[in-house]
């Protein structure tokens, strides 16, 4: 088989199958705005969502065109090892910010992350958190673009700027009119259509190889070997697809990125500020963890088809590159009407993605920089105009920024290196003044900004190859390591030296200081012993260990 063309033979009917979603997608955006009386309800839903839907609608807000193109494509290049990412790099992360981090979030009434560094440290911390979570926003979003704008270009032959033009369109119009609400349960919608559209393609590669038995033989004779079938073997030195040591997989993915990235990243994190309740703020994250445990079936074992069907996977350029794993399989093995579904799921992905990084970057601009830094005490209805046109602003520097990610043949590359620049030293900072009482405002500013640069100095030795790591991936596992370890030692080095916080002013909002109330508006049901945060924590982490064991 080879890979020349990506051009798949849509139909009417898969035609038919897209233009349905976008309408339905439009049509829910319009049906939320009749909610929308105050900037609550614009930026966070009026905090009354159930937990099952603000569970979907976090996990749906990761699974962007990223994750499915990026994932698929670390499959294919890197093998089993990339399980990594959902059962050290997600899962636990997801369960301790459920259990232990939202009911900070949560029970302080904060509207974002950045809000909680204010209240925590100082304004300038605030304000720094503010601009790098923007920036990176719109960055993020600009891949999801631009890997949307890559399918419809190969797939459906749309130039490249009009798949831009048109996704960012219709993302746009479902947010301005109807807020998080909008996005939410857009998200809701996104995840059972992208499970649709992926699930045949993982079904229909495992019959055309023969099964699971039949898959793994033919990893076995590809370029990955045994190895590609094996989690942690020969992670004692980097003699490994990842080309990472365990050391680096367990600090730096296991916990500096994975938790730096879903315990402070505010996209994800404001699914849960729109819950209902603590009970149910607390659970968002959790049950999300179900489905993350799962999703490696439709991403990294296409990946692993692709990469034993797919003659001459790997290029540097053209149809073969990695990313294209997963259109390449849908080009090979879909008939119409499937197809039709599979490119709706690859559309709704992106959506799901790119809303993410919209709605969190409205919600920070109008409240972190404009009614903080610009305009204060105007009628709430004006923050809501201003939310409006910040969410056209990020929509259009998406744009923008989508020109950027194409300079990488792997976008998973690209987006691990953002998240060691942005989340990693944010975490240290985050975790360190959340449970330290001591740490001082000044630590907390400059922890921030010298871990973040301690970051970006890894990133650019590498690229002007003064510093060698064995892969764009091990660089990020090490570059959100030093980042982190450069905020701690920062945190550590200042605080005796500078002015503490008075205990009154970090009340419910550090550890020990201050009772959180974690019971206070619990519902009837939310009462009975199975919807326990702790205990369907615990399980969903029992679990991502339990899914290791076939692949040691």
């Amino acid at each position: 088989m080879d890979g020349d063309g990506l051009r798949l033979n849509m139909n009417v009917l898969d035609y038919g199958i897209l233009a349905l979603y976008f309408v339905t997608v439009l049509g829910v955006g319009f049906a939320a705005r009749r909610a929308i009386k105050t900037s609550v309800d614009f930026f966070l839903s009026g905090r009354s969502l159930p937990a099952w839907v603000t569970g979907l609608a976090f996990v749906s807000a990761n699974l962007g065109a990223l994750e499915i193109i990026g994932m698929a494509a670390n499959g294919a290049q890197y093998g089993a090892m990339t399980l990594h990412y959902y059962w050290i790099g997600a899962v636990p992360a997801m369960v301790f910010l459920g259990i232990v981090m939202m009911p900070f979030y949560y029970g302080s009434k904060v509207r974002s992350v950045p809000e909680y560094l204010r209240l925590r440290f100082n304004r300038p911390t605030h304000l720094l958190n503010a601009l790098s979570f923007a920036v990176a926003q719109v960055l993020i979003a600009g891949v999801n673009l631009y890997a949307l704008a890559l399918i419809m270009q190969a797939l459906l032959g749309w130039p490249l700027w009009v798949a831009i033009v048109i996704g960012a369109l219709i993302v746009l119009a479902y947010i301005t009119v109807g807020g998080l609400s909008g996005a939410i349960y857009n998200e809701v919608l996104q995840f059972f259509v992208i499970i649709a559209g992926l699930l045949p393609i993982t079904i229909l590669g495992l019959v055309k190889v023969g099964g699971v038995a039949g898959l793994m033989d033919a990893v076995r004779e590809s370029r990955l070997g045994e190895a590609g079938l094996h989690t942690w073997q020969d992670t004692g030195g980097t003699d490994n697809p990842l080309g990472a040591h365990w050391i680096g997989i367990v600090f730096g993915l296991g916990f500096v990125l994975s938790f730096g990235y879903w315990t402070t990243n505010f996209a994800e994190v404001q699914r849960a500020l729109s819950a209902k309740n603590m009970s149910a703020a607390r659970r968002t994250p959790i049950i999300a963890a179900y489905p993350k445990l799962l999703i490696p079936v439709v991403t990294v074992i296409p990946g692993l088809v692709a990469l034993v069907t797919v003659q001459g996977l790997g290029a540097e350029s053209g149809d073969l590159v990695y990313n294209n794993a997963i259109p390449l399989l849908m080009r090979d093995l879909l008939p119409n009407g499937v197809l039709g579904i599979a490119v709706t799921g690859l559309v709704a992905s992106f959506m799901a993605g790119m809303a993410a990084n919209v709605s969190g970057f409205n919600t920070v601009f109008t409240y972190d920089i404009w009614q903080q830094y610009v305009r204060r005490d105007r009628p709430d209805d004006y923050y809501i105009r201003i939310g409006r046109w910040a969410t056209v602003g990020g929509v259009l520097v998406g744009i923008g920024t989508a020109f950027i990610a194409a300079g990488f043949s792997n976008i998973m590359n690209y987006i691990q290196a953002l998240f060691s620049l942005f989340n990693a030293p944010l975490f240290a900072t985050f975790i360190i003044g959340m449970f330290w009482r001591r740490m001082s405002a000044a630590a907390g500013f400059l922890s921030l900004l010298l871990g973040t640069l301690a970051a970006l100095a890894t990133y650019l030795l590498y690229k002007a190859g003064v510093v060698h790591f064995n892969s764009d991936l091990e660089e990020s596992f090490w570059g959100a390591g030093i980042a982190f370890v450069t905020a701690a030692v920062v945190a550590a080095v200042v605080t005796p030296f500078t002015a503490k916080k008075r205990d009154e002013d970090l009340s419910g909002l550090v550890y020990g200081m201050g009772a959180v109330d974690v019971k206070g508006d619990v519902l009837t049901g939310d009462a009975v012993w199975w919807r326990s945060p702790v205990l369907l924590g615990l399980i969903a982490v029992a679990l991502s260990l339990l899914l290791y064991v076939p692949f040691f």
